[in-house]
């Protein structure tokens, strides 16, 4: 998701130009993995509960950010629908992730 993300910010122009969204779309992006990473490092199931229901979080800013993009025209479409979609996926794995650590 995160080369996805920052891709489609360096082939629009107009994307690329508006340093307010690029920055906080590509920041949020990031911060999915790290939230994850800095998780599964706390090395206690309640503890990245916590992290990976951030992450989740973070999927959702992502969604919410493209459809600013796509609405001010900043990318067509099609290319919302793909990294909308991707984000989907992220997040229903994250979602599955969540269900299995809360069994225990």
């Amino acid at each position: 998701m995160v080369t996805e993300i920052y891709g489609i910010v360096r082939n629009s122009k107009s994307f690329n130009q508006d340093y307010g969204l690029r920055e906080q779309i590509q920041r949020t992006v990031v911060s999915v993995m790290s939230n994850i990473a800095e998780g599964y490092s706390r090395n206690t199931d309640k503890e990245f509960l916590q992290f990976l229901y951030i992450a989740r979080g973070s999927v959702s800013e992502v969604q919410s950010l493209l459809y600013v993009a796509v609405d001010l025209k900043y990318i067509p479409e099609g290319t919302f629908n793909g990294a909308y979609n991707k984000a989907a996926e992220v997040a229903k794995l994250l979602n599955g992730f969540i269900k299995y650590l809360k069994k225990d």
